[in-house]
């Protein structure tokens, strides 16, 4: 038995990729183009305002978000200086902090959704009837973790 991917199966994983670069590239010029912050930011204002009592200690933060956990600290610190996040310590563990969205976060986070949502739909809903979306989603789901 071979342990080598088919030559259908390299294409299949070579499109995900590619797609999904230029989906991400493609939301992150939307959002530049209106003024708007990157999408990591956002990514991690959806994180915290989804959170249960919009509260979420920051390496649960780090499990959850999208985009590249490597610069996490470094970014909520600039998100905390521009008031959009709240980081105080965690009573549970001193060592460890809890993020709070802010008003102005959660103001910030509707006006991303605004073209950040436009951008899905035209770039991905748009391209896909209702069948294939919910077919891509179910075989997608099968890739991740149980």
């Amino acid at each position: 038995m071979s342990t080598q991917p088919t030559a259908s199966t390299v294409l299949a994983w070579a499109r995900l990729f590619r797609a999904y670069k230029v989906l991400l590239e493609q939301a992150e010029r939307d959002l530049k183009k209106a003024g708007l912050p990157p999408l990591s930011w956002y990514d991690v204002l959806l994180e915290v305002h989804d959170a249960p009592a919009q509260r979420i200690r920051q390496f649960e933060l780090g499990q959850k978000v999208l985009l590249p956990k490597y610069n996490l600290s470094r970014l909520l610190d600039r998100l905390q200086n521009e008031a959009l996040l709240n980081r105080e310590a965690c009573a549970e563990d001193k060592r460890g902090a809890v993020i709070t969205l802010t008003a102005k976060g959660r103001r910030l986070l509707k006006q991303m959704w605004s073209c950040y949502g436009a951008t899905i739909h035209e770039r991905f809903e748009m391209r896909l009837d209702a069948k294939e979306r919910d077919q891509l989603a179910r075989v997608l789901l099968k890739l991740l973790p149980e």
